[in-house]
């Protein structure tokens, strides 16, 4: 049996949480377990992998090959893969790549724990072993998707949709409370399926009203809601519970219904704008994070022109752009992949620049303005936090000079006093 075990998670917040998981059901058996390697190699390194699109497989790739020459110069002595790319290319990956001990996919963690002699403990379920700091975490809703959309391959590797039960997520929630935790991130492949296979009705706005009674919680936010059929009476909740941001992250992906079409999104271009339309309305001053795909086969110079003024018309809070990867698998592989690379890279960079001008414009009048503030980390000289409008990783930060007395994971009220394209720079309120 190893002592010590790393864990090297790769890709999405989901993921993520499933490290999480699995190092908490090692801790659980006794194991000395650790998220990334800190620079010393343990006895066995676990790699849970992504396999999402192209970069983000080559990433997972080269991290195994890293990991399987340092098991080669006897570094380490055991080297396990899980996760989706190992799910998705496990057959051909072990062909490949012989120093691997284990190849094991979504849904093998039971299988994984067996091979290093640990038992899965259903005792532990919901009991996780964080990576993010003390005061934040992510609440995996839902495992799976039912979607249909041409370009993602996520249904090959996690499967169809499959909601967690109000009651295992609730008590999952107070769990992490008592554990210092005030921030909860919501994530599904899928948030606004939730509860249709269990329920037999889309049962978010229920989930959301009983995590925002859950004691020690301050911030709830959603990620990865789906426009298609949304419902709308999560808006109802998110306007009058002061624990759930007023932030929601829904990935659009186009904006010309020739490529949404094509794409299978389920939606048109009319229909999303009265979609935004209803949600600025319903829930005034909040934030709408999106993503945006570019390069999909069939789009042209005016699909892509669509989209950008779509974009300026709607002067979204924040703002991701994907080049389209060809996935093997999914329907938009059925397409010719005819945008070149560097049309899609042109693309996206025309794009993010016009982001980058609506967000500069839209921090600098924030300026002056003071905002509840949650302190994550001491960096460079600054504390580091982030607004209700804005999730770790992914957007603005707000950066205060370390000369203040604050604290990392408190709340505080903060003065902004200057702005660029994705920074806010401010002061405690108090300090005048």
């Amino acid at each position: 049996m190893p002592k010590n075990i790393s864990i090297i998670t790769l890709g999405c917040s989901k993921n993520l949480v499933d490290s999480e998981v699995l190092s908490g059901q090692l801790a659980g058996n006794g194991y000395s377990v650790t998220h990334e390697t800190n620079g010393e190699l343990p006895e066995t390194v676990i790699i849970n992998t992504c396999g999402f699109i192209e970069n983000a497989k080559q990433e997972s790739i080269d991290t195994i090959l890293n990991f399987a020459e340092s098991k080669k110069k006897g570094e380490i002595k055991n080297l396990i893969v899980t996760g989706c790319l190992s799910e998705r290319y496990r057959n051909e990956l072990s062909k490949e790549i012989s120093e691997v001990d284990g190849w094991f996919g979504t849904h093998d963690m039971p299988d994984l724990l067996k091979s290093l002699r640990a038992d899965y403990k259903h005792e532990l379920i919901g009991e996780r072993k964080l990576a993010t700091p003390s005061h934040y975490a992510y609440l995996k809703i839902s495992e799976g998707c039912n979607r249909t959309c041409a370009f993602c391959a996520i249904p090959l590797m996690r499967g169809q949709h499959v909601s967690r039960s109000l009651e295992q997520l609730v008590a999952e929630a107070q769990s992490l409370a008592r554990h210092g935790v005030k921030e909860l991130m919501l994530i599904a492949q899928e948030l606004t399926y939730y509860g249709l296979d269990l329920y037999k009705k889309r049962m978010l706005p229920e989930l959301l009203n009983q995590l925002a009674d859950v004691e020690g919680i301050e911030w709830i936010r959603l990620h990865y809601a789906y426009p298609s059929k949304f419902p709308v009476e999560v808006l109802d909740v998110i306007r009058e519970k002061p624990t759930i941001c007023n932030y929601l992250d829904i990935p659009l992906q186009h904006a010309s219904d020739n490529v949404l079409s094509r794409m299978r999104r389920q939606i048109t271009r009319a229909e999303t704008e009265q979609l935004l339309d209803t949600i600025r309305t319903k829930v005034p001053g909040i934030a709408i994070r999106t993503t945006m795909l570019v390069g999909f086969p069939g789009e042209t110079d005016d699909d892509f022109d669509q989209l950008l003024r779509f974009v300026e018309a709607q002067q979204f809070e924040r703002l991701g752009v994907f080049e389209y990867s060809h996935e093997e698998g999914t329907s938009g592989f059925a397409y010719a992949d005819d945008v070149p690379p560097e049309v899609k890279a042109n693309r996206a960079a025309e794009l993010m620049s016009l982001q980058q001008d609506i967000s500069l414009a839209r921090n600098a009048r924030k300026v002056g303005q003071t905002f509840k503030v949650l302190i994550d980390r001491k960096e460079d000289g600054h504390f580091v936090g982030r607004t209700e409008y804005d999730s770790p990783e992914v957007d603005n930060e707000v950066l205060i000079p370390a000369e203040h007395y604050l604290r990392i994971g408190d709340f505080a009220n903060i003065t902004i006093t200057d702005a660029t394209e994705f920074d806010l720079f401010g002061r405690p309120a108090h300090a005048g």
